[in-house]
């Protein structure tokens, strides 16, 4: 089985698996965790090694993390590779609705792993747009 683990500062992880579930709806392969403002970074990665303790060892994870090189990251690649899963896994940062939608929908129609990471990689990057809205030149004119 292929998880997808979604990990944060604050409360944007928990966040967004609320929201992605408002699409896909609940999905038990859908796990996450989050450091909080009054928690250590080694209670998170206590928190994320029992989060991840049911996965077997011939499952794949999905990590989704919020930012490169953030202690979510770091503490959840720790505990991925004392279990022996990180060698299974696809570890992506700057985490997104669309990345996140498109790993939990596409996590099982696409066995190639090169090919899931990047389609979830382009997802991501081109749900990041700038949004326009047009203006009437006669409008404008009329601030004059």
């Amino acid at each position: 089985m292929r998880y997808v683990v979604l990990v944060s500062h604050g409360d944007f992880a928990p966040g967004l698996r609320s929201a992605v579930f408002m699409m896909t709806g609940p999905k038990d392969e859908v796990l996450c965790t989050n450091l909080r403002a009054d928690m250590s970074a080694d209670q998170f990665q206590d928190n994320f090694r029992e989060l991840v303790a049911p996965i077997g060892d011939e499952d794949e994870v999905i990590l989704l993390c919020d930012i490169l090189g953030g202690s979510p990251m770091t503490k959840s690649l720790e505990v991925l590779s004392e279990r022996g899963l990180l060698e299974r896994s696809i570890v992506i940062t700057g985490m997104n609705m669309p990345m996140a939608m498109t790993a939990v929908i596409m996590k099982d129609a696409l066995e190639d792993k090169e090919m899931l990471k990047s389609t979830i990689i382009s997802e991501a990057q081109n749900a990041v747009a700038e949004f326009q809205t047009a203006v009437d030149d006669a409008d404008a004119d009329d601030d004059i």
